[in-house]
């Protein structure tokens, strides 16, 4: 296994007493403490700049009641009174237009000699930052860019053959023998916090706008998703309270057992090296063991490793990381398409399906068991292409990670790194019965089933119609009968997957 390191001491340019000023380009990394571009532009240059680009190029095809505009905005304006905290007058620097156009206008009109960001390994964000950093090389600005959004990033785990992984458990393995406190160092950026820019030139492009002034309309947050980087650490110590239990509850959609972090993690309100420096010392260290934290810490690393494959693997994003699986033909045509719309608006009389569909539908986010299960069903149960299912998810969460979406799609389609055989198909009704026992779940989205018991909520349509009734229920009226068969839509999907059958497995 080969390895290229990167942490606070070992990428930490040399002062320069010639480089006056630079401009810090904030973008899924919305936070003031422990951020790697801050950092090393604090350390080298004697004043810097802090700037946020409301990308037109993102922001325009979103519906105009995006929660997602709401979380940034509340992030940003968050950020703009920590940067204050640091040195007073500071603060952030907002623009709303497109980054290519952007950030060389705002380096000219603040003179900078160099622009600082973290890395974005998504093929769009990759192309928009070659083109800002083209733009002011050819002027003579100098360009840096470092590793913030994972522990370990592109090529620095690789096999003992110099090849990026394809298996997670090998991956995690490796990540699990090269991590140590070197790579979980924070960046101790208030060390350096007084060459932060202050003044008047400061004061008048700061001020973070309104959902009005970019238009859009109002969008409501849960109290997990507000406060940004304040909120992120709040929400970290209420989950380290309950670390140790992760493991038992964080599968079960009614009880309050995952960390609710996702949505912070992605756009950087708080630091994955915070998170996994405490999940790494709780589970391995000197504070564990805790087999709560050790889970967690294993879903902090898939995220590692998903990041990875979409660095080595972009075409991920628009194929099947195994070839093969382009091969399978999805359903098509008007019944397919209704049948996609069922699933999306929560219709296809399978009760933990559709009240997981309800669940992002009203709030933006998704419990990760039911990711699966609904992902599953779209996929193996409706036969339609993940891709579709994929694009859905991309709308609606909040939390939606190109990387981490991809990847758990491709998992869920069995075309993926590491995926589930294809044979190995999710029940939605035994899902239902073993993560959500009593319901809960269902009922706190299907209102409409809330009299039935456990013993008929999980397949309605096995109940006879006496026992519906007697629960004010009638299918077809109040609740939809199944759009499909499981078991005949397994049988289909076994069908459809032999032309990539893998011979090296045979159904069990």
């Amino acid at each position: 296994m080969t390895r290229t390191s990167s942490s606070p001491a070992s990428r930490t340019p040399a002062p320069t007493d010639g480089a006056d000023s630079a401009l810090v380009w904030f973008r899924r990394d919305l936070r003031a403490d422990d951020h790697a571009a801050l950092y090393h532009a604090l350390r080298r240059h004697r004043r810097v700049y802090c700037a946020f680009v409301l990308d037109t190029d993102i922001l325009d095809p979103l519906p105009r009641a995006d929660r997602r505009v709401a979380f940034v905005l509340d992030a940003l304006r968050v950020l703009d009174t920590d940067l204050a905290a640091l040195a007073p007058g500071a603060g952030l620097i907002v623009r709303h237009g497109a980054p290519r156009e952007e950030i060389p206008a705002l380096a000219a009109e603040l003179g900078v000699q160099a622009l600082y960001f973290n890395h974005d390994d998504e093929p769009d964000a990759l192309r928009r930052d070659a083109d800002v950093g083209a733009t002011l090389k050819a002027r003579g600005l100098e360009v840096h860019s470092f590793k913030d959004h994972v522990v370990f990033e592109r090529s620095e785990l690789l096999t003992g053959a110099g090849k990026p992984y394809g298996v997670f458990t090998p991956y995690k393995n490796a990540w699990l023998r090269e991590i140590t406190p070197f790579f979980l160092s924070s960046y101790p950026v208030e060390r350096h916090a007084s060459r932060l820019a202050t003044g008047a030139d400061v004061a008048a492009r700061r001020g973070v706008p309104t959902l009005a002034d970019i238009g859009f309309e109002p969008a409501e947050l849960s109290a997990a998703l507000s406060g940004g980087s304040a909120g992120a650490r709040r929400l970290f110590d209420e989950f380290l309270e309950r670390i140790d239990r992760y493991g038992e509850t964080r599968d079960f959609p009614a009880a309050k057992g995952p960390s609710y972090l996702s949505t912070h993690l992605r756009f950087g309100t708080i630091s994955i090296r915070v998170l996994a420096r405490e999940a790494w010392q709780r589970g391995y260290g000197s504070s564990g063991p805790s087999a709560g934290a050790q889970t967690w810490l294993s879903e902090l690393i898939w995220r590692d490793f998903y990041h990875q494959v979409l660095h080595h693997h972009p075409q991920v994003t628009e194929r099947a990381f195994r070839p093969e699986y382009d091969r399978i033909a999805w359903a098509e045509g008007p019944e397919a398409d209704a049948d996609f719309d069922a699933w999306c608006q929560g219709r296809t009389g399978y009760p933990l399906v559709d009240a997981a569909m309800h669940q992002i539908n009203q709030t933006g986010y998704m419990h990760n068991r039911l990711r699966m299960v609904t992902a599953s069903f779209l996929i193996k149960d409706l036969g339609i292409d993940w891709r579709r299912g994929e694009a859905y998810f991309a709308e609606k969460l909040i939390d939606f990670d190109l990387a981490a979406n991809n990847g758990g799609w491709q998992w869920a389609a069995s075309s993926g790194c590491d995926a589930q055989p294809y044979f190995r198909i999710f029940n939605p009704v035994s899902q239902s019965e073993k993560f959500d026992p009593d319901g809960k779940f269902i009922k706190r989205y299907l209102p409409q089933l809330s009299r039935l018991p456990p013993a008929l909520i999980h397949a309605p349509w096995l109940a006879r119609p006496a026992e519906l009734a007697a629960c004010g229920v009638v299918l077809g009226r109040d609740y939809p009968e199944p759009i499909v068969r499981h078991e005949t839509a397994r049988m289909a999907t076994m069908a459809r997957y032999a032309v990539v059958k893998d011979r090296g497995f045979a159904p069990d």
